[in-house]
Formats: structure tokens, C-alpha cells, sequence
């Protein structure tokens, strides 16, 4: 009989089957580095209609139904329920379908005969998932990715379809400000607490980031029960060594083909390349970037790839061609032509939970010019990156013109590049402190 702990993973996405973010991305990373290091990993999502590759499905009750794929030693299990079975992934009803979704997972488990040591929840659409863990005296670890976003829904009919007691509808469970919040759920009813990074961890304890949540975070970080494990990267997608999308390099001077190559696919004037690849919204800082791009312009050329808030889109459509490259959606081979391209990378964020960016930003050698907040506090060192503190277009700038100034020496911004393609962004690091704070859930729980 195995000894290995069993750890479910729940969480709304994972890469390659779902994805819209960087969720996805851990959900991927994480379960098979823990696998490497002996566990025994399930990972529990949606089955969305148009979820690839296809799952098999190993197990059906009624309306509900269980797909499987197994990889790198990982089961991903996909719960459908007739909620998701339509086009896309996220809609305005998602609060009442992730309470569906979090009702039916552990019974749905329960009938195909699984069992599990741990429960790590993920984010706002697996929050509720920790009561019905706490019920059965199950362990649970509950992990904030964006507190943001956190799943309310107004009214007491909402709260009428998670199934709950009464007495959980209240400032000391679920009801936040008369609405239910799913986010919440997990932060009350889960053993203990993770963020994406150890400064977004402080941060999210005070009322300027803490999304009107910050109490409760503040008591369970007094009490030891709120951690921040910095995320890893992926390297062997981001592998600048081997990676067939670019001219594979291995040091600064490797690079430079790169750099060519993306000013020619592009058409740029030949200045320094400044870049970002993003979602925009205003947690990115794009409006600030915008703000800056008449003075940017004049040192770099800017490229941009992403979408997002219509706004951020038009403004940015309007500098395409005036020193500005702007590209619309995303293209993940061009992402990596991009980051292998750049000379360096700028990520203006008003917070960053984690920030993946910016380390496949260092893997490649472009260099950071990032807000000092979050995950990029803790993964840009100040002698390798420029950090800016001071949320505005005008910190931006000023720092922008420091950085443009150093690139103009070569032997300064060489020595910027080789330490950051040094840097150790493996998952092995956060999955050894994911595993012994599983160790230590487990213990207090018996």
C-alpha cells in the first residue's frame, strides 16, 4: 500500500486543457513537480465543452459525468455538469455554476471510488470546496491567486444554493456586505492559507490591497496560517535553450540574432526594444504605459501583445506605427518571439500577486522595468532589474530613462542580462515548500 500523500488539486482552469491566465499555468507546473517529489497528485477541473485535448470519460451518475487524462504521472479529472457544457469557459452566471461545481465534486469523487489526503483549492471557484472539506474532516489548503476576484453574488437566494447552514450566512462565513463570497469561503473554512508570492502575502493584509478582506487575512496571518510561496516557471516550455520558436541561445551574445530578427518581423527603427506581453486591464498598469509612451517613444522602440479593456485597445491602436508596435490578442509563439527579442521587458503593475512575465523575461534576457510590488519585489533583483515604487506614469518614466541610459554602456547591460538568465525559477523550489507546509496541515488536523 502506497504511503504517498494524496493531494487533491481543484481549481476553474489548467493548462493545456483550459486556460485564460496564469492559473492554468500552475496547475500544470505545480501537480507534476509535487508528483516528481513523491505525491500522489489528482487534479479536479470543470469539463468544458470545449476543453482540448478531449478527456476519456471513465464515469457517469445521471446527469453528471467524469473525464480522465493522465500525464507525467498526474490524473486531471474533468467534472461535467450540463453548467458548463457550452461554449467558453467564464460567464455571468459563474457564481451559481462553480457552486454547483464545488457541491458535486467531492461526492462525484466519492462514487468512483477516489479518496484523498489533502485538499488545495485554488482561487475564488474552488473556495466552497473548503467547508464541504472541514464537514468530512478532510485537510485543506486554500491558495489566492488574485484577490480580486473573488465570486460574489448578492441576495439570499444565493446563498440558498450553496446548501449551507444558516448560521454560515454571516460577517463570521460566507455573506460579505449582504452578497455571498466564494473567495471567502475559502479563506474562513480552510486550514491554512497560501499567496503567490511572500510580499503579495503582507500586502493583502492591509486595506490598500486587501479587497475589503484584509481583516480576516490579517488575523490568519498573525496566527501563522496565511503564507506566501513565490510561484515557479516552467522551464521546459521557457527554455531559451531550446526552444524552437526563436533562435535558441545561451548567453547575452546569443541574443542578439534574436533581437534582429524580431526588429525585422516587426519593422521597427532600430532603437532598443522595450516590451510587454499582457492582459489589459488596469491592474497591469497600461494605462500608465500609455500615459508614458510620448517619452518612451523617443528612447525605444515599444512593442505590445495583448487584449483586454476596449479603452487600453483603441489607445494603444492609436500609437501603432508612431514608435509603438501594438498586437492584438495573444499569440504564444510570437510571445516568445517577443520576450527573446526584447532588450527589455516592462511590467508597470499597481499589484502583482506573482508575475510570471517577468521571469521568462530574465530566462530570455530581457530586463525588467517593473513596479516594486507583489511577486516582482520578489523575484527582480535590484541588480539586475529597474524597480520603480511610486504608482505613476511620471516613476515610470524616470526610471525607463535610467535603464535606457545603462544600455548605452554594453558591458554594464551584459552583466544585467547574465544575472538574470542565472536566476532559479523551478518549480522544485515551491513545490518542497508546498510539501512541507501540506506536512504540517496534515499533522495539525489528526
Amino acid at each position: 500500500m502506497s504511503s504517498a500523500l494524496r493531494v487533491l488539486h481543484v481549481a476553474s482552469e489548467v493548462f493545456p486543457f483550459s486556460r485564460t491566465g496564469g492559473l492554468a499555468d500552475v496547475l500544470d507546473a505545480l501537480p507534476r513537480s509535487l508528483s516528481q517529489h513523491g505525491a500522489e497528485v489528482t487534479v479536479l477541473s470543470p469539463w468544458y465543452r470545449d476543453i482540448s485535448p478531449r478527456p476519456t470519460t471513465v464515469f457517469e451518475q445521471g446527469e453528471v459525468h467524469l473525464g480522465e487524462v493522465v500525464q507525467a504521472g498526474v490524473r486531471f479529472l474533468f467534472l461535467g455538469l450540463p453548467e458548463f457544457d457550452r461554449s467558453g469557459m467564464y460567464a455571468s452566471d459563474d457564481v451559481w455554476r462553480f457552486i454547483r461545481f464545488c457541491r458535486s465534486a467531492l461526492p462525484t469523487l466519492d462514487a468512483y471510488g477516489l479518496s484523498f489526503d489533502l485538499l488545495h483549492a485554488h482561487d475564488w471557484g474552488a473556495g466552497l470546496l473548503c467547508y464541504f472539506a472541514r464537514e468530512r474532516k478532510l485537510p485543506s489548503l486554500f491558495t489566492i491567486h488574485n484577490l480580486q476576484y473573488q465570486g460574489r453574488w448578492s441576495g439570499w437566494d444565493a446563498f440558498a444554493w450553496t446548501g449551507l447552514p444558516q448560521e454560515t450566512y454571516s460577517p463570521q462565513g460566507i455573506e460579505f456586505h449582504g452578497d455571498i463570497n466564494l473567495m471567502k469561503a475559502g479563506l474562513v473554512y480552510a486550514d491554512a492559507i497560501t499567496t503567490v508570492s511572500p510580499t503579495y502575502a503582507r500586502e493583502i493584509t492591509t486595506p490598500a490591497l486587501g479587497e475589503g478582506l484584509d481583516g480576516i487575512l490579517r488575523a490568519r496571518y498573525v496566527r501563522g496560517q496565511l503564507h506566501g510561496i513565490l510561484n515557479g516557471l516552467d522551464l521546459e516550455r521557457w527554455d531559451p535553450r531550446n526552444d524552437p520558436e526563436i533562435r535558441p541561445f545561451k548567453t547575452a551574445k546569443g541574443k542578439a540574432a534574436n533581437v534582429k530578427a524580431l526588429r525585422s518581423e516587426l519593422g521597427l527603427r532600430g532603437k532598443p526594444v522595450l516590451a510587454t506581453v499582457t492582459r489589459l486591464v488596469e491592474q497591469k498598469g497600461i494605462d500608465l504605459l500609455v500615459d508614458t509612451l510620448p517619452e518612451l517613444t523617443r528612447d525605444w522602440d515599444v512593442v505590445v501583445l495583448g487584449s483586454g479593456d476596449p479603452r487600453l485597445e483603441a489607445s494603444l491602436q492609436e500609437w501603432d506605427g508612431k514608435g509603438v508596435r501594438y498586437l492584438r490578442g495573444m499569440n504564444e509563439p510570437l510571445a516568445h518571439r517577443i520576450y527573446a527579442g526584447a532588450d527589455a521587458f516592462v511590467m508597470p503593475s499597481r499589484f502583482e500577486p506573482c508575475g510570471l512575465s517577468q521571469m521568462i523575461a530574465l530566462r530570455y534576457g530581457a530586463v525588467p522595468i517593473v513596479r516594486d510590488t507583489g511577486g516582482l519585489h520578489d523575484s527582480v533583483p535590484r541588480d539586475v532589474g529597474f524597480l520603480f515604487q511610486k504608482c505613476s506614469s511620471t516613476a515610470l518614466a524616470r526610471v525607463a530613462r535610467l535603464a535606457r541610459k545603462e544600455f548605452d554602456d554594453p558591458a554594464l547591460w551584459r552583466t544585467r542580462i547574465e544575472r538574470g538568465m542565472k536566476l532559479d525559477f523551478s518549480w522544485d523550489r515551491a513545490a518542497r515548500q508546498y510539501q512541507a507546509l501540506y506536512a504540517s496541515v496534515t499533522r495539525s488536523s489528526v
